[in-house]
């Protein structure tokens, strides 16, 4: 199947956003955190739970926007322009990440957090419109090539920022704080750069009747959407199984970094993995793809579950770099199949006149599930003094979340 202008637009606002993914969420800010945290007397694993609850509570933000978001983006047109509003927010919120100064730890969790709510309000709305540039059949190709295209535009993006890091600050002139800093700005720019054409060009297709008060009316069909879960049991289930298992991946995802520096792991090694990671997970992701094409998505979203269970019991004897190398490889196998695909089967099972609605249920599903998975390894790292044991703890989200997915049907792409 072909990919046509409109959905490359699309895939490329993942592109886009992935330098926000790797640089700010997974690989510098969290070790910039820390060090800024750590001159200020905070303790390794205080820092380490602080880390946690900052992404807790930024997902728990948006959460409670989600829906009554998702309803107001069915309206014609207004799937764009709220896109674009939660986008440049989150684009300017990612430089003032590069402007607060290292001694205000505080104040950069208070940054990042509200960052999120861009980052995070703009997936939102980036995901529902798969809706509108693909059909059921295409969803799974569309959704997989974005996930793998937006880790391949996250390694160029995380390239620009090693050649900084490895060049000591380009020859001694950036400081190690201003070259962390230096990445928020590239972060920025790649996502202004790349999301332009989405952000000017996107086609709302579907959308609910145009009425005199949106707000107003997105309120009444939220409490119709509540009906409407219950109506469709494998919406319902679905929902459910999703809340369990992508807790455990955004919670990974996360946390990955404070994981390897308290296990000794040094920050340029740490750069090297996640860089692997990312170039790994290009290809896997567009691996999930061919093998939902030629299995069915039900048996590609099991075969990621699964996988990440494992992780999950492998984590607990992870006691040395090989084995943090080991495990960081198989999450670049799976994390982008999953999430993609998880993304394309919801697609598929919702109605497509009111697909952001439903997508904001996805959305708060996925974002309050964040919210306990962090909790989850911060109390329990708290509680043991080692964040493995942490990790390992979220082996139970999978477990379930594997358990209901066992449950749902194959679904056939017929339109």
């Amino acid at each position: 199947m072909k990919i046509t202008k409109q959905q490359w637009q699309w895939i490329f606002y993942d592109w886009a956003n992935s330098g926000y993914g790797i640089l700010v969420v997974t690989a510098v800010l969290p070790v910039y955190f820390k060090a800024v945290a750590g001159d200020a007397g905070v303790s390794a694993a205080d820092s380490t739970a602080y880390w946690g609850y900052a992404n807790s509570f930024g997902t728990l933000l948006i959460s409670l926007l989600a829906p009554l978001l998702g309803a107001l983006a069915d309206y014609p047109r207004a799937k764009r322009r709220l896109l674009n509003i939660f986008t440049w927010a989150g684009i300017a919120l990612t430089f003032g990440l590069a402007i607060v100064s290292p001694p205000h730890w505080q104040l950069l969790l208070a940054v990042y957090i509200l960052s999120v709510v861009g980052y995070s309000g703009g997936n939102l709305f980036y995901d529902s419109f798969l809706t509108d540039v693909a059909d059921n059949r295409q969803m799974d190709l569309v959704s997989t090539t974005g996930y793998g295209m937006g880790y391949l535009g996250g390694v160029i993006a995380f390239i620009i920022f090693l050649a900084a890091q490895l060049t000591n600050g380009f020859g001694g002139v950036l400081s190690a704080y201003g070259v962390a800093r230096f990445s928020f700005v590239i972060a920025a720019v790649w996502w202004i750069i790349f999301a332009w054409p989405l952000l000017r060009h996107g086609q709302q297709r579907f959308a609910v009747q145009s009425v005199d008060n949106p707000l107003l009316d997105s309120f009444r069909r939220l409490r119709s959407t509540f009906y409407h879960i219950r109506q469709y049991r494998q919406i319902t289930w679905f929902l459910i199984a999703y809340f369990f298992y992508i807790d455990g991946v955004d919670t990974i995802f996360t946390m990955a970094t404070s994981i390897g520096k308290d296990m000794g792991v040094n920050t340029s090694m740490l750069m090297i993995v996640l860089l692997v990671v990312q170039l790994i997970a290009f290809p896997f992701s567009l691996f999930y793809g061919w093998l939902a094409r030629h299995t069915n998505n039900r048996a590609a979203v099991l075969t990621g579950i699964s996988m990440y269970l494992f992780i999950c019991l492998y984590a607990i004897r992870l006691h040395n770099l090989f084995d943090f190398w080991f495990l960081a490889i198989l999450i670049g196998t799976t994390q982008g199949g999953l999430q993609a695909l998880s993304r394309s089967y919801f697609g598929q099972l919702v109605p497509k006149n009111s697909s952001s609605e439903f997508f904001g249920f996805y959305n708060i599903l996925g974002k309050f599930s964040a919210i306990m998975g962090p909790v989850i390894v911060g109390a329990v790292t708290q509680w043991t003094g080692k964040s493995t044991i942490g990790v390992a703890s979220l082996a139970i989200l999978f477990a379930v979340g594997l358990l209901i997915f066992l449950a749902l049907p194959k679904i056939t792409n017929e339109k």
